[in-house]
């Protein structure tokens, strides 16, 4: 038996396979940083740690000496989508591992979205390959808002009793139908109902501003941690009523430093709150980092680097249950162990995860074998007929000289946006976009069944001069296709260019395509490495500020745009969506 393996190489009985040596133990369990530390490792677990641990030495240990270095327990990003990051499961964990990412907790529902409970279990079978450890949650919301969109897939109750008895199943993915769970619908308290039957812990997703009765009964409801909050005041309610508090640090929500004041400034007890990553796109993973990244910048806005580092590691292992396992140095658990010279510039200088050394300098030292996706998973981009300019037209009826528009604002490096009201004179009936007023069109195309259906609005923020289109099958959490533009026949060509490579996102300037990145799989995802998926990406970013944008992660911000579930004002297959109200409001009044 394991244990009794632990004991006889902390005993010095038996050796160990690799031993540790000088080091300072940052202790995230008592919140010390101990000099002068061993560690020994055997069949992938810790079995001591000590100030000497010559005595679990064999001819065939391999020592590793420290040199001083800090010993780190593996990071662990608390809530992420990989598909956000438009790579596999496995090119993810080969960008993020040898940047101190041992830990993942991972909702698919963006490929649940498109293929339903067998794209989820792509993902679990995939995550079961990876040399660091990926949990899963099973998608609580597939719709995200049901009678508000359509998705290509839907889960239920029997998905999710059947997905919570498969190995590597963590718990449910974030709640986001948190109308749903205030108003006691009978769906998502089964859901919730059959995870905390099941022992595992209940994903969060309030993303009004409201905290009032709404947020206290959602609360009351189960959802167990939260990282919509966006100021300090969400902070203190959620921590207050018992929640965790994932603050979240990605490529486009930027939530850290407002409300890790929480901490710094009002005192609030650090243990309740985790750090994540939410949604990293390719070209932050490659060049900036992943939760290295996340601690570095957690750690500028004052806080304190071992308080920084229990919220990405023990605090997250606490809340899903497997602190036994994981989350600290300490006997017992798998042997994740980063070797790091600086706390506060923080990055790993050596990787060990599952007792293993993967990597080294953030170079992998180990192989990881790719992961075959059937063919199935490369067709899901549909169009019913190819799309002409006509087809992204806001006609006005009646001659009107003037009308009242309601238009999407963007909130740059914030999930939520603004519902704008906009007054137009409409050329040859009907209405153009308006680069002065930095007014652009937006459309959504249903892409999974080729029904042919559409909506086009106006959205505001982008800053698009110029004939210019953008489009994406990357549109949370339908993953229709959306398309942004200035111009109608640009627009077209944009929408068709996905549908022949069977997705990804695309920008067309004066007729041309000047970036684009595909992604075959589900239409979210590349099979290729971050580094080439990165690479292709920034041709899109490039494209984007072509055509006069000059917003941080506009990619994200016009793949959110379809996200029915956070206010203000979103844009579904069935029309504009008021998700203050839950209702649907007119282009035009």
């Amino acid at each position: 038996m394991l244990s009794q393996t632990l004991v006889n190489v902390s005993m010095g009985r038996t050796p160990a396979d690799l031993v540790i040596r000088n080091g300072q133990w940052v202790c995230v369990q008592t919140g010390e940083i101990i000099p002068h530390m061993d560690i020994a490792i055997v069949d992938g677990h810790i079995a001591y740690v000590g100030e000497d641990a010559g005595h679990t030495i064999g001819r065939q240990t391999r020592v590793l000496d420290a040199q001083g270095r800090y010993l780190v327990p593996g990071l662990l990003d608390a809530h992420m989508h990989v598909e956000s990051g438009m790579v596999t499961v496995t090119e993810f964990v080969r960008a993020v591992a040898p940047r101190g990412t041992t830990g993942m907790f991972v909702d698919p529902h963006e490929i649940a979205n498109v293929f339903g409970l067998k794209g989820v279990k792509l993902m679990v079978d995939e995550a079961a390959r990876q040399p660091v450890h990926v949990f899963v949650q099973v998608p609580s919301c597939v719709p995200s808002a049901p009678g508000l969109e359509t998705p290509g897939a839907a889960l239920g109750p029997a998905d999710v009793a059947e997905a919570m008895t498969w190995p590597g199943i963590i718990g449910l993915g974030e709640m986001m139908n948190f109308p749903g769970v205030v108003a006691a619908d009978d769906k998502m308290h089964e859901e919730m109902h059959l995870t905390h039957h099941a022992g595992k812990t209940i994903g969060g997703h309030y993303a009004s501003p409201d905290l009032g009765l709404p947020f206290h009964a959602y609360a009351a409801g189960g959802a167990e941690d939260d990282h919509e909050g966006t100021n300090v005041q969400d902070a203190v309610a959620r921590a207050r009523q018992g929640m965790k508090v994932m603050m979240r640090y990605g490529s486009s929500w930027h939530d850290v430093a407002t409300q890790v004041k929480a901490v710094t400034g009002q005192g609030l007890d650090p243990r309740h709150f985790l750090l994540c990553t939410d949604d990293s796109h390719a070209a932050t993973l490659a060049y900036d980092g992943h939760m290295d990244r996340v601690l570095r910048h957690a750690i500028a806005q004052g806080l304190a680097p071992i308080l920084a580092i229990q919220m990405a590691t023990i605090n997250t292992a606490d809340h899903f249950g497997v602190s036994r396992e994981m989350g600290q140095i300490a006997p017992g658990r798998w042997a994740d162990v980063l070797l790091v010279s600086d706390l506060h510039a923080f990055s790993a200088d050596v990787v060990i995860a599952r007792g293993q050394v993967i990597a080294e300098n953030g170079q992998w030292c180990v192989e990881q074998p790719a992961y075959p996706y059937p063919a199935w998973a490369m067709n899901s981009v549909k169009l019913a007929r190819k799309l002409t300019a006509d087809d992204f037209r806001i006609p006005v009826e009646n001659q009107k000289s003037r009308v009242t528009a309601h238009v999407i604002g963007i909130i740059e490096n914030q999930a939520p946006t603004r519902h704008l009201m906009f007054e137009f004179e409409p050329v040859n009936g009907e209405i153009k976009a308006d680069a002065s007023r930095d007014v652009a069109k937006i459309a959504l195309l249903e892409r999974h069944r080729a029904t042919g259906d559409k909506q086009v609005a106006l959205v505001s923020g982008f800053g698009l001069q110029g004939r210019c289109a953008l489009a994406t099958t990357v549109a949370h959490d339908c993953h229709q296709m959306i398309i942004i533009g200035t111009d109608e026949d640009c627009m077209a060509q944009a929408a068709n260019r996905l549908g022949e490579t069977g997705g990804g996102q695309v920008v067309v300037r004066d007729g041309v395509i000047i970036g684009e990145v595909q992604l075959p799989i589900a239409g979210l995802m590349s099979n290729e490495s971050v580094q080439k998926v990165a690479e292709k990406a920034a041709t899109v970013l490039a494209g984007f500020q072509a055509c006069g944008c000059t917003l941080n992660s506009p990619n994200m911000q016009m793949a959110l745009l379809a996200l029915v579930v956070i206010p203000e004002l979103r844009i579904s297959d069935k029309g504009l969506v008021d998700v203050l109200k839950f209702s649907f409001v007119p282009v035009l009044e």
